[in-house]
């Protein structure tokens, strides 16, 4: 199962406890981890005794990559341990697949008193308003990315919960490297987006050297999914299909991100294997997109925690293909 492969290594490195600073990366990676969190915290044991499991809040949760992480979590820890938040209401299978709160990250009250009345010890903060969608409401992307993550830092500082926020290949901007771009360089990022995952990796460091919060922050790259919808972010000038994969198959079992840099020329090859017409026309160029490394610089990754890619482009291909069928996607083509 893809679900299975790619979310195990990803929440394994991300919830890793034990040295005062790590990175990981699905994309490059910053993370913190204090020296007072228990070695108990460590997601790497064999078990975790009944008494000490881990009690997981997933805001934003109706995004590409919520429900398939809460799907993990449940097998690892239990279903009831893993709640899962957002302000839309959920379908019913997901409603009935685990607990669901409504959970709005701007209403500080409301969400302290969910934090406090359900004993969360992790939090995983996936509300956003993503690159495309941020420009077209700025207001309403500096609200929920930047004051909603106020609030998060805020109670995760006050209650000792462990805290994951995601970041993004957006951080960068034109002026940082690009053919690799590494852990640490400059970054000015050009949208609201950018600019708000920036302030994020830099408050959630300054969080943990002021009051020692437990952080860590994972930079993805652009995702697509097999069978999600997206979700308001930027699609670069190429099919994202790329070879090196390590992120989040969000609902259900197939959210895909790019670790490396592929021409579109080899995707459209790989799927011409499967889809004789498959056009190769390349498409338009988005200019939110522009700014983006070409590839990242992943060798911390696999020195500090083994990261390491699972499928090729031709096995990536083949998976997404099967997950629709070869037969739709050459009705689509023709």
């Amino acid at each position: 199962m893809l679900i299975g492969r790619m979310l195990r290594q990803v929440v394994s490195g991300a919830l890793q406890g034990g040295t005062a600073c790590s990175s990981w990366k699905a994309g490059p990676f910053l993370g913190i981890s204090p020296q007072r969190i228990p070695a108990a915290a460590n997601i790497h044991s064999a078990s975790f005794p009944k008494t000490e499991l881990p009690r997981v809040l997933i805001t934003g949760g109706l995004g590409q990559l919520g429900v398939g992480l809460a799907g993990l979590l449940r097998k690892r820890f239990g279903k009831d341990n893993v709640i899962l938040s957002d302000i839309r209401k959920p379908p019913d299978h997901i409603f009935h697949s685990g607990p669901f709160l409504y959970a709005d990250i701007l209403d500080y009250k409301s969400l302290r008193e969910l934090v406090v009345n359900h004993r969360i010890s992790w939090l995983f903060h996936y509300s956003a308003v993503l690159s495309a969608v941020g420009e077209a409401n700025v207001p309403l992307a500096r609200d929920v990315n930047i004051t909603g993550l106020h609030n998060i830092l805020d109670i995760a500082a006050e209650h000792n919960v462990r805290l994951f926020l995601p970041s993004t290949i957006g951080a960068f901007g034109a002026t940082s490297p690009r053919n690799p771009a590494p852990d640490l360089c400059v970054q000015r990022p050009r949208t609201i987006y950018g600019v708000s995952k920036v302030h994020a990796e830099l408050m959630g460091e300054y969080y943990y050297y002021r009051y020692g919060l437990d952080f860590r922050c994972l930079r993805y790259p652009g995702i697509i999914s097999a069978d999600s919808q997206p979700g308001g972010g930027t699609t670069g000038k190429c099919c994202l299909l790329f070879p090196y994969v390590r992120c989040l198959w969000g609902v259900g079992e197939s959210l895909v991100g790019p670790m490396g840099t592929l021409e579109l020329l080899a995707t459209v090859n790989g799927l011409q294997m499967h889809v004789p017409l498959c056009a190769s026309d390349p498409l338009p160029c988005v200019s939110l997109a522009d700014s983006w490394p070409m590839n990242l610089d992943d060798s911390n990754a696999r020195k500090d925690w083994g990261w390491k890619h699972d499928f090729d482009l031709p096995e990536l291909v083949t998976t997404m293909l099967n997950f629709h069928g070869c037969s739709t996607r050459a009705a689509q083509a023709n």
